[in-house]
């Protein structure tokens, strides 16, 4: 299996200097969206072909692209600055990781679908920590059910991705909006963002590479599930 970790950077040409409040707008659930459409133009050679890269925004006009092409040229991009992604890894060794997720659980809602299937709910594993809480005392709760929430959320991906969790801390939570919604504001499709980091021992790193190139939780079109790794100072 190939991987390429690429970085891609705005192009400051006039002509996309021109269209920057269009392709990265101020308002966090807009960018998301111009985003998620922006880095398209660096993978459309293949009108049918699946969307097979994971993306992570840095800011200013910023991306780390985890992909199993090259990227092409694209006008609204400066030259893509590409590696290939296949690291040196074995059982044991310790990474530091970053990772944007947006971290859900799966329930059963006693439902089923017109072809018969059980219908499911994914549910923001945030959310629904502090979901018995009075509303009015939800927000003071939410970034502590965040950081315990969070870390279990992980560890059950660790166990499905051949990693243990030895420190997971979550440097923000939020809730995400996507633009464009018509109707009630009750029927806004939105998302929680968790902005995790810490680090994992690897316990089968082929597995874990494996699973790293898939993306970790949901809304991974939206900029989530790419875990930037780098090794960890020894304990």
């Amino acid at each position: 299996m190939s991987l390429y970790l690429s970085r891609l950077t705005l192009s400051r040409a006039p002509s996309v200097e021109a269209l920057k409040r269009l392709i990265d707008p101020e308002e966090r659930g807009r960018a998301q969206d111009a985003h998620h459409r922006l880095l398209w133009s660096a993978f459309a050679g293949d009108p049918d072909a699946p969307r097979d890269f994971l993306w992570r925004s840095e800011g200013n006009g910023r991306f780390f692209v985890l992909s199993r092409r090259r990227p092409a040229d694209s006008p609204f991009f400066d030259q893509p600055e590409v590696k290939d992604f296949a690291p040196a890894l074995a059982p044991g060794d310790r990474l530091d990781f970053v990772l944007r997720a947006n971290a859900t659980r799966t329930r059963k809602t006693g439902e089923t679908t017109a072809s018969g299937k059980e219908r499911r709910k994914h549910d923001d594993v945030v959310m629904h920590a502090i979901r018995d809480l009075p509303k009015g005392a939800r927000a003071e709760a939410r970034m502590a059910a965040a950081g315990t929430a969070g870390r279990a959320w992980l560890e059950g991906q660790g166990t499905r991705a051949g990693f243990a969790v030895e420190l997971a801390e979550v440097a923000d939570y939020s809730v995400v909006a996507l633009p464009d919604h018509r109707g009630p504001r009750r029927g806004q499709p939105q998302f929680g963002v968790l902005d995790l980091s810490g680090v994992i021992r690897l316990e089968d790193p082929a597995l874990f590479l494996d699973r790293m190139a898939q993306g970790f939780g949901r809304a991974k079109s939206f900029g989530h599930g790419l875990m930037m790794i780098r090794r960890a100072r020894p304990a």
